[in-house]
């Protein structure tokens, strides 16, 4: 028998240029429900708890918000990409 585990991306992001690189991998895809995921692996990386209280949000509620039903605002994406040290920038296609 072989035993298998889910693959997850946080376990992978370990410097700040992995950070980027998935993150920008998300955003060119232009799926929204991917950037959103490619933000909560980032935050899981760092610590959900840490990341959410840095955003102002409470930490189950941030889980919630980045998971994969999550429906998050734009306000918390926001929040969310502060707290992790980036910014949002719209450069042309």
């Amino acid at each position: 028998m072989v035993n298998t585990k889910p693959w997850d991306a946080s376990e992978y992001l370990k410097t700040e240029q992995d950070i980027i690189e998935y993150l920008d991998a998300a955003a060119e895809t232009g799926d929204p429900t991917l950037m959103q995921a490619a933000i909560g692996d980032v935050a899981k990386a760092r610590g959900m708890g840490q990341i959410a209280e840095a955003a102002g949000v409470g930490r189950e509620s941030l889980y919630k918000s980045l998971s994969k039903d999550g429906n998050p605002s734009f306000q918390t994406i926001v929040k969310v990409v502060q707290a992790l040290g980036g910014r949002l920038t719209i450069q042309a296609a």
